[in-house]
């Protein structure tokens, strides 16, 4: 602990202005805890078109006065996240819309952290239309813009910008593993990583910008900058390993990059259409695009055409889409492979050197985003299968390889199984483990990070105060992502570790 005096102080107020002042500190999104916007706003909070149940939001400072108008309260507003059945009229003309339930929510504890309330009717198009007319008429009410109750929620504190960002994705999950990973998200895990992340270079920012004012008066107990930098390694060795995850979150989140390469007529649209289970017609696209699920993990398909006659003029396009790609799948016509099974590997290698890009770009036969799919295998013998099949198992030097029969769906049920393992394997648990990191505005903003704490190394001892803006630029970076970082909060820890002010 530190004694008190005036230079401490006076180090607070400095530490505070130095904040406002850095060009880092500009452009971040702080939200304040308590956001009283002067405007009412509402709108219909459940999915349109004909439903049993439809919910208009209302949230706002006029929010009693709309709840009492509509639902006709003329004595005291409802017990707080009470539902009452009421009479539903039009304000103006008293005419009856509706019956249904209305609820109260008494700022801040509503999702908007302001007073809300909520109307329950049918879900007919007529009543909804009704409801919203009879809303948009009232004197300081408007209709909301998309957002924008979440918009208030975050500006509220109720919710950090992972959160919402965990909302955005849990609204639009289309398999359980993307919910269950929008779920962990909205909980606040992740942001409480952040946020764990931002305390410590909190207070190691402090300590050093205590460390440059008070450390010739000797207040500063020793070691102080020996934890600091080791604060700093830990962090930096804990962020690092966070970016290390393979875009498993990100591509949980948009879908697996799959690509289906071949020469002409191996079976590659028969393919597309087996995994999507449509017929959709592709023969005269260069790719299409589909969303077939393995196993509840989301996947894009991009199809590629490789015509001899247009095979140079697509290579360039083709190499790029599968150099991009989080798997490929190389589709051979099993009747082209040679009779001899032991010729069948040096075949592959070679047919593989045409399709995949040159092994500096990453990809070569071996690599785990490859799978071979032996098309057309009801057209092979059987007994020349099976040892073409024995000599390509664990065949070091090429992928898994699968016959299959597109049209006879020989062989599907395993290469499904094959690929539901690499699709999860890219994808990975979103339950287990550290929270994933699922955007990519979140991966430039940690790399950011990252060498913003180099800066502090290589400054360290050559210029401290240069070192702290690079602790500095690492806690701005994180607060970008969360959305809630503040000079106030480095003050705060000035004041509770050194004990100024007290």
């Amino acid at each position: 602990m530190l004694p008190c005096s005036w230079g401490l102080w006076r180090s607070a107020i400095h530490t505070l202005k130095t904040f406002r002042a850095s060009p880092s500190a500009r452009g971040l999104c702080i939200p304040t805890r308590a956001v009283c916007d002067a405007e009412t706003i509402f709108a219909l909070s459940s999915g349109h078109g004909r439903c049993g149940v439809a919910v208009v939001r209302v949230s706002g400072p006029a929010s009693s006065m709309v709840l009492r108008n509509m639902a006709g309260l003329t004595q005291a507003l409802p017990p707080p996240r009470t539902a009452l059945l009421r009479r539903i009229t039009d304000p103006k003309s008293k005419e009856l819309l509706d019956r249904g339930l209305v609820l109260w929510f008494k700022g801040p504890h509503s999702f908007t952290g302001e007073d809300s309330a909520e109307f329950h009717i049918h879900g007919g198009p007529a009543v909804i239309t009704a409801v919203l007319q009879a809303l948009g008429s009232l004197e300081g009410v408007r209709p909301a813009e998309a957002g924008e109750f979440t918009r208030r929620a975050f500006h509220a504190g109720k919710l950090g910008l992972t959160e919402v960002e965990g909302l955005g994705d849990l609204i639009h999950a289309e398999t359980e593993a993307q919910r269950r990973q929008a779920l962990r998200q909205m909980d606040g895990e992740l942001g409480r990583l952040y946020q764990d992340w931002s305390y410590r270079l909190k207070r190691c920012l402090a300590h050093v910008e205590a460390f440059i004012d008070f450390s010739e008066d000797e207040l500063i107990e020793d070691g102080v900058l020996n934890q600091v930098d080791s604060s700093v390694r830990q962090l930096e060795t804990e962020i690092e390993r966070h970016l290390k995850d393979e875009r498993r979150g990100e591509r949980l989140r948009t879908g697996v990059q799959v690509v289906i390469a071949g020469a002409t007529n191996a079976g590659k649209s028969s393919l597309l259409n087996t995994l999507c289970k449509n017929n959709t017609h592709t023969q005269s696209m260069t790719h299409c695009r589909a969303n077939p699920h393995f196993n509840g993990q989301p996947c894009m398909s991009a199809l590629s055409h490789t015509p001899k006659y247009a095979f140079f003029l697509m290579t360039k396009s083709l190499f790029l889409m599968v150099e991009q790609a989080d798997l490929t799948l190389v589709v051979v016509d099993s009747t082209q492979l040679p009779p001899d099974p032991q010729l069948v590997a040096a075949f592959l290698q070679q047919h593989l050197s045409t399709v995949l890009p040159s092994p500096e770009a990453g990809m070569t036969a071996a690599s785990d985003k490859v799978l071979l799919v032996l098309n057309k295998s009801d057209l092979v013998p059987e007994e020349q299968r099976e040892r073409t099949e024995g000599e390509l198992r664990e065949r070091p030097g090429l992928p898994p390889a699968c016959f299959l029969s597109c049209s006879t769906s020989t062989g599907l049920e395993d290469f499904l199984t094959v690929l539901q393992s690499r699709v999860k394997t890219l994808c990975g648990d979103p339950l287990s483990g550290a929270p994933s990191l699922t955007q990519a505005r979140h991966r430039a903003h940690l790399q950011q990070s990252v060498q913003a704490l180099n800066q502090y190394h290589q400054y360290r001892d050559q210029d401290l105060a240069l070192a702290a803006e690079g602790v500095r630029l690492a806690l701005t970076h994180l607060g970008r992502i969360t959305g809630r970082v503040g000079a106030e909060e480095i003050l705060d820890i000035i004041f509770r570790d050194f004990c100024i002010g007290k």
